[in-house]
């Protein structure tokens, strides 16, 4: 076995959003139309040059509030089974770092005004990156397990932990 090795990263902002509580979050941004922001670190700014002209951008962040949990997890859309943690995007991980695409409706100074947030309030920011749909999108994309589900549509900030797993 490979000797395990430490990574660090440095924190280059802030994401703020309505969100507070785990369970009454978005599970994906793909089912919130919730706005928040994204403070970026001032000698961070200049890094923020040309990213207005995109519309959407990849958040990566640290999932401040994840627990280390098993490698195997029950998704919140099948509650049928656990599954590995690397064929669900749960929040608790080996390494909490978390990916969310969100829409960027303006930027002001070093602070990104977003669209579609699923994230909660205060979670650090580890990098930005363009949506760029000619390099991100493919076709023919299998879903693994969600392709054989039969979940009702669900939209906005339904899709949250406490609303999908019936937990108050």
């Amino acid at each position: 076995m490979k000797e395990i090795c430490t990574v660090q990263y440095q924190i280059i902002g802030v994401i703020h959003s309505p969100f507070t509580d785990q369970k009454r979050t978005p599970i994906q941004s793909a089912f919130s139309s919730a706005r928040g922001t994204v403070e970026v670190f001032p000698q961070y700014s200049e890094g923020l040059e040309g990213l207005a002209e995109f519309s959407h951008l990849f958040l990566v962040y640290h999932f401040h509030q994840a627990k280390p949990g098993p490698l195997t997890e029950t998704p919140f859309l099948d509650g049928e089974r656990p599954r590995g943690i690397f064929s669900i995007r749960h929040y608790n991980r080996p390494n909490p770092i978390g990916l969310s695409i969100v829409e960027i409706e303006k930027l002001e100074g070093n602070i990104l005004f977003v669209k579609g947030i699923d994230v909660l309030d205060g979670t650090p920011l580890l990098d930005l990156k363009p949506y760029v749909a000619r390099f991100d999108h493919r076709d023919g994309v299998r879903d693994g397990w969600i392709d054989a589900q039969q979940k009702r549509e669900i939209k906005d900030e339904s899709a949250t932990p406490e609303n999908l797993l019936g937990t108050e």
